[in-house]
């Protein structure tokens, strides 16, 4: 860019908090939900390198749903990443995707399915008009009839599936803004497939009703 001001790189910051966060939980496995990339029209050498240095410094096996901002990096990482079907996959009882596309069948047969691509945030603002978003977590029942027209369900065990909707964890990402009037959804499947949800902050504090934040 010819304009504007360079922020410094963070991503070393960011590999240090994902190591700590799969110590604390003995991670055997760090499974992205897409856009581990940002171009969409392909990752530049420096986003590269950044991929690179995070896939040495995890430690553990990456499995990779992929976004609509991750062309070329399954050629270019084929060797250090598991990937999914662009529709997800299951991983036990859990199925995962980004969200850009409609999910696989078999990812909806599962008790829980786990998407990215929304980047969910919430504002909120306080008696003055002041506000600021704030990343969120967003968790209710799957809807099956968001999706009895473009997935053929047939052979699906049903199984009356809890969605959790990611927030970013890089802190620099936009997201969409789920309580604010006139910020539509990304997903193909949102917001019918999430008809009733509670938003979450990352510190678990529970918001309520999304769309009533």
């Amino acid at each position: 860019y010819e304009r504007g001001v360079e922020l410094d790189d963070a991503g070393p910051r960011r590999r240090e908090r994902l190591r700590d966060l799969l110590a604390a939980v003995d991670a055997d496995r760090l499974v992205v939900l897409g856009d581990l990339g940002h171009r969409i029209g392909g990752a530049g050498d420096a986003e590269r390198e950044e991929v690179d240095a995070l896939l040495s410094a995890v430690g553990v096996p990456v499995t990779l749903a992929p976004g609509n901002h991750d062309p070329g990096l399954a050629e270019a990482f084929d060797d250090r990443l598991d990937v999914t079907p662009p529709g997800g996959a299951r991983l036990g009882d859990v199925g995962v995707l980004h969200g850009h596309t409609w999910p696989a069948p078999e990812v909806l047969g599962a008790e829980v399915v786990c998407m990215g691509h929304e980047h969910s945030a919430v504002r909120l603002e306080d008696a003055v008009g002041g506000g600021r978003a704030e990343p969120a977590w967003l968790r209710g029942p799957l809807a099956r009839a968001a999706f009895a027209e473009a997935v053929d369900l047939a052979g699906v065990a049903w199984r009356d599936p809890e969605l959790v909707v990611f927030p970013a964890f890089n802190d620099r990402s936009g997201g969409t803004w789920v309580n604010v009037r006139g910020q539509g959804f990304l997903a193909p499947f949102l917001p019918d497939g999430l008809a009733a949800g509670d938003a979450y902050l990352l510190d678990g504090t529970r918001l309520g009703d999304y769309r009533r934040v």
